[in-house]
């Protein structure tokens, strides 16, 4: 017994506060599409990780937020227009976005105090959640290091490749956390031996993380306008690469992410039927259904998204927006299944990972 707790119970306690975990970050990355797709995202042009916390309380600190803003490229090339009404309504979703990532904060180490105190934890936890805490502190660096790419005399909008690492280090933390909960929940008889399966599943991961990778380019360049139609690519099936920069251009990383798009979407059928093979488990099988349910979704929202993107009004958030926003959702949604299953599976007959 620990603390009048079986050893099973706690396990089942720190296990679901790992996946409260995972769905509130879930949560993080969503408000922070919301703040790209709001342009919300240079609106605060200072760090203060504790006094932060705190939007304006006047009318004299609202008027000495804006007044800051205007000073960088953003308000002075785009949004010279904007009244202190319309700088709050921004403000308020990059101060959100920022506020919900500091409750997680809280939310991890009070109950982390806490199990620790009470002996919930197993010696082989700690490092785990060191990590996760760790990856945490990473990112709300790496979240202000993009931000700062913005606050100048030149950019309008923050580095997309530094948006794309803020991204990506998110994914990493949310899969790490997803992985540690499933250690503590899954069985060994849920897990099923197929090393051929899980090579496929590990190649299919590695290109997923270059396809949000490239996702992110697209947000950070709003390339979605570059090329509004589909399946061609503005008439054409392909722009001239040889003559456009693969990381830079919006043209070019459009059409990239289209065509890892289909690639994925076909990989993943042939993994599919690969998968439906393996039976024996019936937790894998439904994370395996999900993963073809999700890539199939997600090509369809991508498709919808560039459709629609020259409907894009300043201050409202309509069609494209929910769409995009959507979008980055199933993406999410389909790297967290295949994680899942490539947990499930295994390289040998030892429960190891």
């Amino acid at each position: 017994m620990v603390n009048r707790i079986s050893e099973s119970g706690s396990t089942k306690i720190v296990a679901n506060w790992i996946f409260l975990g995972v769905g509130m970050l879930i949560i993080q990355v969503l408000l922070g599409g919301i703040t790209r797709l709001t342009g919300s995202g240079l609106s605060i042009t200072e760090w203060k990780p504790i006094m932060g916390a705190l939007p304006p309380m006047s009318e004299a600190e609202w008027q000495s937020a804006f007044g800051k803003y205007q000073q960088i490229a953003q308000y002075k090339y785009i949004n010279n227009h904007f009244t202190l009404t319309d700088f709050k309504f921004i403000f308020f979703w990059e101060w959100f976005h920022r506020v919900w990532a500091r409750f997680i904060g809280v939310m991890f180490m009070i109950p982390f105090i806490y199990f620790l105190a009470k002996g919930y934890f197993k010696k082989w936890m700690i490092n785990p959640l060191i990590i996760l805490f760790l990856l945490g502190a990473l990112q709300g660096a790496i979240g202000w290091i993009m931000v700062q790419s913005g606050l100048n005399q030149e950019d309008v909008y923050v580095n997309h490749i530094r948006l794309a690492a803020h991204f990506i280090a998110a994914m990493v933390l949310i899969c790490y956390a997803l992985i540690f909960g499933m250690m503590l929940t899954t069985k060994p008889q849920q897990r099923i031996i197929s090393s051929a399966l899980k090579n496929f599943t590990l190649i299919i991961l590695v290109i997923l993380l270059v396809q949000l990778t490239y996702g992110a380019f697209m947000a950070g360049l709003k390339a979605a306008t570059a090329a509004p139609t589909w399946p061609d690519v503005n008439g054409t099936f392909a722009p001239e690469m040889s003559k456009l920069h693969w990381t830079n251009n919006p043209v070019a990383v459009q059409f990239i992410h289209r065509m890892l798009a289909y690639s994925l979407l076909i990989l993943l059928v042939w993994w599919w039927f690969s998968a439906k093979k393996q039976t024996a488990s019936a937790l894998f099988n439904k994370t395996r259904n999900w993963v073809l349910i999700l890539v199939v979704v997600q090509v369809v929202l991508g498709i919808l998204s560039v459709l629609n993107s020259l409907k894009i009004v300043p201050g409202h958030f309509g069609t494209f927006e929910w769409l995009a926003l959507a979008h980055q959702l199933v993406g999410m949604l389909l790297l967290l299944m295949l994680v899942a299953a490539f947990y499930l599976l295994r390289w040998s007959g030892k429960y190891t990972s």
